[in-house]
């Protein structure tokens, strides 16, 4: 398969070496507004704009440039009749995102939103344990992304703040785990870091309560600065039973008193806690570009959980809970 990069920043450049990774690949082509920085990447045929990109005749393309750029280029990619894997979000707003999904249905085109935590092994897990009744009814999830240290600030002005960026996933996670939808949201946050998180407008702390359609309660926490190391989780806590994805021997926890664990060095990024989980959901984009598979995380789920982002947004602004509408 011929395949377009567009966009080879930190997550680019993720990507970039995980396609180059997979057989199906026979050549990776990459376009990004430095032409300059397009070149510069090993393994790698540099395109020198996106419109030469798909008028290349590619077999899918792999969108990984800032957020605002996302709807243009999916639009771009529908346009030329190529199956597209877009990073979250699709759009800055519900209205592009829902304008653009009606694009993607008209044309028929297959896209996969970059939602890694569905393909990685310990939240697959989860779900089956979820879905076969084996906890029994849930009662409580609990939920957590804490990265190791912040972005750079400039990255602040188009993350969409800590619950777009970050806690989208988790709000993802949970819809795609129960199968329930998210009624209510309810949060709080903080800044005891770095004053550039609030001269943004932004929080480099959160958390959220989460209110689903059947009762359960989900619990999710955010933060910019875990000094101890990476630390993304899920505990499905039922009536008959516990289960938790993330726990391993690289989880930045310590026990008090002192036991020999975790036993690895501590996860440092999400890129290295989630390396198989990228991999994985590149792979499945390509069977889907193929025609082997559905999608498995379609536009319409993506626009689910920016919908409870958006919602846990605007519960910080207001200091109010939110009441998600149906469908």
């Amino acid at each position: 398969m011929r395949v377009g990069l567009i966009g080879v920043g930190r997550m680019g450049a993720v990507h970039a070496e995980t396609l180059r990774g997979l057989a199906e690949v026979k050549e990776l082509l990459v376009a990004d507004t430095d032409p300059a920085r397009a070149r510069q990447l090993a393994g790698a045929t540099p395109v020198e704009s996106v419109d030469a990109l798909f008028a290349s005749g590619l077999d899918a393309v792999v969108i990984a440039a800032p957020t605002p750029a996302h709807a243009p280029l999916v639009a771009a990619a529908v346009a030329a009749g190529v199956p597209v894997f877009c990073e979250k979000p699709l759009g800055v707003d519900a209205a592009e995102v829902r304008a653009l999904l009606a694009r993607v249905a008209a044309a028929g085109i297959p896209l996969q939103v970059g939602f890694h935590r569905r393909f990685d092994a310990g939240y697959m897990a989860v779900r089956d344990a979820v879905r076969s009744g084996r906890l029994g009814w849930l009662h409580t999830l609990r939920a957590m992304t804490c990265d190791t240290a912040p972005p750079h600030p400039s990255f602040l002005a188009t993350s969409g703040g800590i619950f777009r960026d970050v806690s989208v996933h988790d709000f993802d996670a949970i819809r795609w785990v129960t199968g329930r939808e998210v009624v209510r949201v309810q949060t709080a946050a903080a800044n005891r870091g770095a004053p550039f998180f609030a001269e943004a407008g932004d929080a480099d702390t959160a958390a959220a309560l989460l209110t689903l359609d059947d009762g359960t309660l989900a619990l999710c926490s955010a933060t910019r600065y875990n000094g101890a190391g990476h630390d993304t989780r899920l505990e499905a806590c039922g009536s008959t039973g516990t289960l938790v994805a993330g726990l391993d021997d690289r989880t930045p926890l310590a026990t008090a008193p002192h036991l020999p664990w975790p036993a690895g060095p501590p996860y440092v990024t999400y890129m290295e806690r989630f390396r198989a989980a990228f991999s994985a959901e590149l792979a499945a984009f390509l069977d889907t570009a193929r025609g082997r598979q559905p999608s498995r995380c379609t536009g319409e789920e993506a626009l689910a959980a920016q919908l409870v982002a958006d919602a846990a947004e605007l519960s910080r602004r207001e200091g109010r809970a939110v009441d998600l509408e149906p469908g």
